[in-house]
């Protein structure tokens, strides 16, 4: 774990099979400030990556979710200087407009072939939530998502409740990125229910 990120970009862009890490969290691109944004990176038993994920907290607290990526600055800490051009973002989930305050965003999750389909979608997740919820107590927390994910139940398995199709529209032609996600989150209340939840039933086994 760190925060870091000329660190995480120099971990990341070395990982084959994974797609390039978003501008949200490039420090040539975002302003990643102390506190406001970390990394977690797994290992295995040969100290080889096998997880990378990362999340930040933005302060909404004067606009909403969906004025915030339509402007850009969900990707960029300045659009004008460093969006390429025709870069876009469309927000049609209708509750982004009502998502505001202290709105954390979870992002850049990958996970080794060889470790998918292992059922470690909740624990890792898990890891993220009770970090975030430890260093931010945010009114939100968010991530977008591909539709094979929703398809294929993947983000019931994170914990996420709530889902709305065209999140985020984005397109950033300088970068390749041409995507169409879903937008999914908990609300402040739910998130600590799911941790406290996650927290018994890990006792409990670990009783039984």
């Amino acid at each position: 774990m760190g925060e870091d990120f000329e660190e995480y970009i120099s971990i990341t862009s070395r990982i084959g099979g994974k797609s390039p890490t978003f501008p949200n969290f490039r420090p040539d691109c975002s302003q990643l400030e102390s506190g406001r944004a970390f990394w977690v990176i797994g290992e295995d038993a040969f100290g080889k990556v096998a997880h990378v994920q990362a999340l930040r907290v933005y302060d909404l607290t004067t606009t909403d979710l969906a004025e915030h990526l339509e402007s850009l600055k969900a990707c960029y800490a300045d659009p004008a200087r460093h969006a390429g051009p025709d870069s876009s973002c469309v927000c049609r989930a209708p509750t982004a407009r009502n998502i505001r305050g202290d709105v954390a965003y979870h992002g850049d999750l990958w996970l080794r072939d060889d470790f998918r389909g292992k059922g470690l979608a909740r624990t890792l997740a898990g890891v993220a939530f009770g970090l975030a919820w430890a260093k931010w107590s945010s009114d939100f927390i968010y991530a977008l998502v591909p539709p094979w994910l929703i398809q294929k139940g993947i983000a019931d398995q994170y914990g996420y409740v709530h889902r709305e199709a065209h999140g985020s529209v984005l397109s950033l032609p300088d970068r390749d990125v041409e995507d169409d996600d879903w937008l999914i989150w908990l609300t402040q209340r739910e998130l600590s229910q799911l941790i406290k939840r996650t927290a018994t039933e890990t006792i409990e086994r670990e009783l039984s």
